[in-house]
């Protein structure tokens, strides 16, 4: 059955239309009775709405000195060059030419940014609301060519009043519990909210993404997702997108996998699995349901790879690795599950299976046997911190929260470390 467009509203959850975009939110009731109105105190912890105006954050990037890396998101490979985002504020371009000895060469402005995908000479990044073009042509001088407005669904929300939701300030205050009205509080991204006194209004030349990707890119196709909903452009000219097919996915979407002529989405309550042999219009195939939770994908041959992570954002407490059969792409089945710590992105080449584990390091190992790659651990490097992965031939990248790490490899035991950006 193809996953449903909203999710059934449960004890634990509750989906909320705001803007054009759907927010899940997972709702916490205090309930009880007393026979005052006035029940107790406690000390909650909340964040507000930090706002500014539209024209601060929607403008053209801007091409600026190398700055330093403090909260890295997605990575992207393309043609000897790594593009980094710098989460909410745009995009480390980084000189790999020479793997021992990387160079960051500039960085682009771009308030807003989270994504990124890359064809000839042009990259393509969100820009709160905006899609934006970038000419790559002169790596040490890109430039805004291109900017298609209002395609993406508001993850910051907008007020004529406020203006434009940027972030949010911790606030800890002591509040009395009135237990004849019902108090609640959401959370989202490891972040918790206050419904009180919120001011919301009601392949072809292309590059690499990670495994967290949710921009990727097909043929003359770029396609974007967020949590429910796939968005295509027409690149066939590479400098002048043309906004394309919408595609609803159902609820939790986290990732884009592309292989062949399939397209595999992650999402928390499992993995979608969509025709694309017509890249303008995906149709859905099927799903491989697990439990809800975090859940990258990535695919080689007949295998998926899944990484199911507990976590506050990821409401589980599972930490695994899901091997599934698509033989038959019509009725996906598990072949065996792996514990694993606490896994985030993964990559898979050859016999090489790669996972980043966070706090746990990066772990390798030999997936020529799906049935016995628990048992088949060829590395763990358990000094580095690791988020994602994008393994080449003969080069993996491996980001974290204190740096960019490059490794020679070749899936026979050998794993050479190459070097280090340090954020």
């Amino acid at each position: 059955m193809k996953p449903s467009y909203i999710p059934t509203k449960s004890l634990k959850a509750i989906s909320k239309l705001i803007a054009s975009g759907i927010l899940y939110l997972l709702m916490l009731s205090i309930l009880g009775s007393c026979e005052d109105s006035s029940c107790d105190t406690e000390m909650v912890t909340y964040y507000e709405p930090v706002f500014a105006a539209k024209s601060e954050v929607i403008k053209d990037a801007e091409f600026e000195a190398p700055q330093q890396i403090n909260n890295p998101g997605k990575i992207y490979y393309k043609d000897e060059y790594l593009f980094i985002n710098e989460v909410d504020k745009g995009i480390h371009v980084i000189d790999n030419r020479d793997r021992s000895n990387p160079k960051t060469v500039g960085f682009i402005t771009l308030p807003g940014n989270k994504d990124l995908a890359a064809k000839g000479d042009f990259l393509y990044a969100d820009n709160y609301t905006d899609l934006v073009v970038l000419d790559i042509s002169n790596k040490t001088n890109i430039v805004e060519v291109n900017r298609i407005e209002n395609v993406f669904d508001a993850y910051y929300y907008y007020t004529e009043e406020a203006g434009m939701l940027i972030s949010y300030t911790e606030v800890q205050e002591e509040v009395e519990i009135d237990c004849g009205k019902e108090d609640w509080r959401y959370y989202t991204d490891d972040m918790l909210f206050s419904s009180a006194e919120s001011n919301l209004a009601s392949s072809s030349g292309a590059g690499i993404g990670g495994s967290l990707a949710r921009f990727t890119i097909t043929d003359n196709y770029l396609y974007t997702v967020n949590e429910y909903r796939l968005k295509l452009f027409d690149i066939t000219i590479t400098d002048s997108p043309i906004e394309g097919n919408t595609v609803d996915l159902g609820w939790g979407i986290e990732t884009i996998f592309p292989y062949e002529d399939k397209l595999f989405f992650g999402a928390r309550s499992g993995m979608h699995i969509y025709d694309n042999s017509n890249p303008a219009e995906p149709s859905y195939i099927s799903t491989y349901e697990h439990i809800n939770t975090c859940d990258p994908v990535v695919v080689q041959n007949d295998l998926a790879y899944v990484t199911l992570r507990s976590g506050t954002e990821c409401e589980t407490f599972t930490n695994q690795l899901d091997v599934i059969d698509i033989s038959n792409v019509n009725n996906p089945e598990l072949v065996i599950t792996h514990e694993m710590e606490n896994p985030h992105g993964l990559g898979v080449n050859g016999n090489c299976l790669f996972i980043a584990e966070g706090d746990y390091g990066l772990k390798v190992f030999n997936a020529s046997d799906p049935l016995k790659i628990g048992e088949r651990l060829t590395a763990h490097h358990k000094e580095v911190h690791a988020l994602d992965v994008i393994p080449l031939d003969d080069v993996l990248f491996m980001i974290g929260k204190d740096g960019l790490h490059q490794y020679n490899y070749d899936c026979n035991n050998q794993f050479d470390y190459l070097s280090t950006i340090s954020f």
